[in-house]
């Protein structure tokens, strides 16, 4: 009895299949077919064809895959501090073994297997750390010293127990506190008087910088008095005098305007409040702690307030601008608009004049390099100066008269023969009595009068003509 062989490939028994191999199932020939040299690895059973009796496997809905994704990250979540540790230690073992090329727990088949997994537990570690510092930070209890808010039925805190923050000067709606002693500068006005400011800049007196030491903003008074006596501080004053459109919250109080900046040239929308009130500032044209250094530590208490409060040296500025600026001199700082800087370095140098203070030598270069384009530049004059001294003419002793004598009695004569009357003679011309009332604006008058060089008593002698106060001016 022939015995069946059992299932496989065998040669191919049909007349034309030489060449290739047949599926025996071990009971009949198949229909399945192959080249007869396939690799060991391709003889296998053909895939049996699906049993209709069997039920079809079934896909899972997108929005099942959403659910379980959901799931997933909401268990990562929670779960994140306790993956945190895990991703680091893996992350410590896997550069343990890159550096020591050694074989570790976690048994890397290379070191291109470990420096793969050591990237992906770093990212996997910064991720679940973070998630879990929120977890945990978020559901952290409050600090017990914390105190609790307190009713409403208690007595509001003192002003003392309540921190504020400190105000910029523009938002200090502070009452204006009146200037209690005497305004007055170091300088009368002859100081700057009828001078251009290229002339008053020569009399400007060239110093080193001193010593900053013993600065304190407190020296020149209490911010923005109410120094003219006007009901208003000095800060509403200059915002008044130089916005246009302005409205006001009671007789002083700026709310908001419109400024055409000096220092860039552009227009800036003024709005009092926080955040926009610095927008604008108010700038002292000679810092107050350039004036320190240069002069003004000499000065007494009012002068120095007078000149914090003097509308000669202050002006409403772009905050960034007088920002940039801080306490520079002109050697340091210039405005960025060209065609205001002759009047700023006018403004400085009559400030300072007028004061008593003095400029470097880089500082007085600086400021005439500015004037060599506006020579005729008119200096400016303080009002809180006092008014130039008019120069007195003396007059002439009156000549000493001798009293009359008392007539004796007349005697009666006889009359004497009338001599011939003389001939009128000539009139000798008198040179006119030079005026009382001379008034020269400066040397240059004097000399082109011819009355140079001039002296106390001449007609048209004042101050500002002698600079030394030696009595000669115009020498």
């Amino acid at each position: 009895m022939t015995s069946i062989p059992p299932a496989g490939w065998y040669p191919d028994p049909s007349v034309d299949g030489a060449g290739q191999q047949r599926w025996w199932d071990g009971a009949a020939w198949t229909a399945q077919v192959q080249p007869a040299a396939l690799p060991a690895y391709a003889l296998l059973p053909p895939p049996s064809a699906p049993d209709a009796s069997s039920p079809a496997k079934r896909r899972l809905p997108l929005w099942a895959w959403l659910l379980i994704g959901i799931a997933a990250v909401l268990l990562g979540l929670i779960l994140s501090p306790i993956f945190a540790p895990l991703w680091l230690v893996v992350l410590i073992t896997g550069i343990v073994a890159l550096v020591k090329n050694t074989p570790t727990w976690l048994r890397f088949r290379d070191r291109k297997v470990a420096t793969i997994v050591t990237a992906i537990s770093a990212v996997a570690f910064l991720l679940t750390g973070s998630i879990a510092s929120a977890v945990i930070g978020g559901t952290a209890n409050p600090p017990a010293a914390e105190p609790a808010p307190a009713a409403t039925t208690e007595a509001p805190a003192t002003p003392a127990s309540t921190p504020t923050p400190t105000p910029t000067p523009l938002e200090d709606d502070a009452e204006p506190a009146a200037f209690v002693g005497e305004v007055g500068t170091a300088s009368d006005a002859s100081a700057t008087e009828g001078m251009t400011a290229f002339e008053v800049l020569d009399t400007l007196p060239i110093k080193g910088r001193a010593p900053k030491t013993g600065y304190d903003r407190d020296q020149f008074g209490q911010r923005w008095l109410d120094v003219d006596r006007n009901g208003c501080d000095t800060r509403n004053d200059t915002l008044a005098a130089q916005l246009t459109d302005i409205i006001r919250s009671g007789p002083c109080r700026v709310t908001s305007g419109i400024l055409d900046d000096p220092f860039t040239g552009r227009t800036i929308d003024f709005e009092r409040g926080q955040g926009t009130s610095e927008l604008v500032q108010i700038d002292h044209v000679v810092a107050l702690s350039d004036a320190w250094q240069k002069g003004a530590q000499q000065l007494t208490a009012d002068q120095r307030a007078s000149f914090a409060n003097d509308p000669l040296n202050l002006l409403a500025v772009d905050g960034k601008a007088n920002a940039q600026k801080s306490d520079g001199d002109a050697a340091t700082w210039l405005p960025s608009n060209k065609s205001f800087r002759c009047e700023y370095v006018a403004r400085q140098v009559s400030v300072k004049a007028t004061y008593g203070l003095w400029v470097t030598q880089a500082e007085h270069d600086a400021i005439a390099r500015v004037l060599g384009d506006c020579a005729d530049e008119p200096a400016m004059t303080s009002k809180y100066a006092a008014a130039a001294p008019v120069a007195e003419v003396t007059p002439e002793p009156a000549p000493v008269v001798p009293p009359k004598p008392v007539p004796a009695k007349p005697v009666p004569v006889a009359p004497a023969p009338t001599p011939p009357k003389p001939a009128p003679a000539k009139p000798v011309p008198v040179a006119p009595a030079p005026p009382s009332n001379v008034y020269y604006e400066n040397c240059t008058a004097v000399r082109n009068a011819g009355a140079a060089p001039i002296r106390t008593g001449d007609p048209g002698y004042s101050r500002k003509l002698d600079r030394d106060g030696d009595g000669i001016g115009c020498e």
